[in-house]
């Protein structure tokens, strides 16, 4: 099976890069055009980007997971069954038999021991999802422990098990082959430089070959503890360009493209051989303003600037199918979201709020996008109706990996970017939007609030953590509410869209899974 695996993937290469002229996809092998330059990492314990989550979701598995069959509803991953302690703050999960790594190597409870302690110990952007479990590098191994084929997890904190729950299911909760990282590791990097081009999962495909900003090919693994994928392989080709996307998949050479703008969607009318599904994505779009900059603390710049965003404009235009009006932080569509849009177009307005302050003007900043469709278009749309009251924006495009590295930084004026949520509970998003207890240097915090270097008030942080631990569910959602509005109505993050996924595919492929967020990307079950 592997020689036929690299005979699949050179033919599509082959196809993708010119040597063949339109040819067909291979029938065994799904090909797929995407703009995948926002990948910093491939390590679980790392990955932290939407084309990286969708690579861990199909190369890894956790203890309990959203799968495949049913992105809504938490199933049995690794652990075939869990017993819940909640008054001692405890999991016991009994791990499922006869499941391998892609090596080969049996999975055993040393595996979960070891890839959640190298989460914590490496400490990268993703860690801390675990850590609000109360783990730190000193006590995580006392607080997951192994007893025969079981693994128990403690947490500290009065949360809802359901919450403890969303968080097991976690990218970074994703389990690894110990034995083969290890003996990769390098200068006490605990094989993160390896896992950075190389997998080492029970999932239902494996890595084959990864260059940045360029390909990434996963083969099946055909021992796939529910079941194997129907393609043998899956080729992901780095298009950046939508209109080169488009055209790759109307003249046969891929079979999904993933990047098209509303216009290039529109472009396909008539045409019998594709089609285009639509899923809902919980990502958020905000412009924000970094607070580590002197000149863009005014709280009178925040309101002004929620006045100059043409949020219909752009909804009714080029973001048309792809993204709708949301002003809150977390996504309709969820329990707890705030609908209502407060804010429309008003430059007067805007003008007044600055003038009344006393804000001086005219006033230059820089404004950091991906440069690629359709941000580079709301960057240009926020430009153009930013710039009648004095307020421009110099626009700094980069690739996906650019302008996020510099976010995470601190080093931006303003950023135009998104935040999806990192598992499906609110106080993902609530952490991520109104909460930071601590703004210094040295307390990197993966939130939009630290990376602009915003500290909400005393009051907003008790209460993003009270919401936490509510036991009683309607008052939490209610908390989560007024927290939503307190982001809206002061602070440096302008909240403006929420997205709408348009893949379009060959009428032949079928079974493709694209749900709310980057982790349930699910490729098991396509077939041709």
């Amino acid at each position: 099976m592997v020689n036929r695996f690299k005979t699949v993937a050179a033919a599509a290469l082959l196809t993708l890069t010119g040597a063949y002229a339109s040819a067909a996809t291979p029938d065994n092998a799904l090909v797929v055009a995407q703009n995948i330059d926002d990948i910093v990492s491939i390590d679980p314990a790392q990955a932290y980007e939407f084309s990286s989550g969708e690579f861990v979701a199909n190369v890894y598995d956790q203890l309990v997971q959203y799968d495949a069959e049913d992105t809504t509803t938490l199933v049995a991953g690794l652990a075939s069954d869990w017993e819940i302690d909640a008054a001692d703050q405890e999991i016991v999960f009994t791990l499922r038999d006869g499941v391998t790594f892609h090596s080969g190597n049996p999975l055993r409870t040393d595996d979960v021991l070891y890839s959640f302690e190298r989460v914590i110990k490496l400490n990268k952007a993703p860690a801390f999802i675990l850590t609000q479990l109360g783990w730190t590098p000193d006590n995580v191994l006392d607080m997951v422990t192994a007893d025969g084929n079981q693994v128990t997890v403690r947490y500290e904190g009065e949360f809802a098990p359901s919450f403890v729950m969303n968080v097991l299911a976690s990218r970074p909760a994703s389990i690894v082959d110990a034995e083969t990282v290890k003996a990769q590791a390098v200068d006490g990097d605990m094989g993160n430089s390896w896992l950075n081009r190389n997998s080492a999962g029970t999932g239902p495909f494996k890595l084959r070959t990864y260059r940045p900003a360029e390909l990434l090919i996963m083969d099946a693994n055909p021992d796939y503890f529910a079941g194997a994928p129907e393609m043998d392989s899956v080729i992901i080709r780095h298009v950046a360009e939508a209109a080169t996307q488009r055209l790759l998949l109307t003249s046969g050479d891929v079979d999904i493209a993933m990047n098209l703008t509303p216009d290039q969607v529109s472009g396909l009318a008539g045409n019998d051989e594709v089609r285009v599904e639509t899923f809902p994505q919980a990502a958020v779009h905000f412009l924000s303003f970094n607070q580590m900059n002197d000149t863009l603390t005014s709280e009178a710049l925040w309101e002004a600037a929620r006045y100059l965003v043409d949020y219909n404009g752009m909804a009714d235009s080029f973001l048309n199918g792809q993204m709708r009006v949301h002003q809150a932080f977390w996504p309709a569509g969820f329990p707890g979201a705030v609908t209502e849009t407060p804010f429309n177009y008003d430059p007067e307005r805007a003008r007044s709020i600055l003038e009344d302050a006393g804000f001086d003007l005219p006033m230059t900043m820089t404004l950091d996008v991906i440069n690629s469709a359709p941000f580079t278009d709301m960057a240009q749309a926020l430009q153009a109706t930013f710039a009648p009251i004095g307020l421009n924006f110099d626009i700094l495009p980069g690739t996906g990996a650019q302008v996020i590295t510099k976010y995470r930084a601190r080093t931006h004026e303003a950023m135009l970017l998104y935040w999806g949520p990192d598992f499906m509970d609110p106080h993902s998003n609530a952490k991520a939007f109104s909460y930071n207890s601590d703004n210094s240097d040295d307390n990197y915090q993966s939130t939009t609030t630290w990376r602009n270097g915003w500290q909400p008030s005393d009051a907003m942080n008790e209460m993003t953590m009270a919401a936490l631990s509510e036991q009683d569910a309607d008052q939490r959602l209610a908390m989560y509410e007024e927290l939503q509005r307190g982001v809206q109505e002061s602070s440096p993050i302008v909240i403006m869209f929420q997205a709408t996924k348009q893949v379009a595919m060959a009428n032949q492929v079928q079974g493709f899974v694209n749900g709310a967020i980057s982790d349930y990307v699910f490729y098991r079950l396509v077939t041709k």
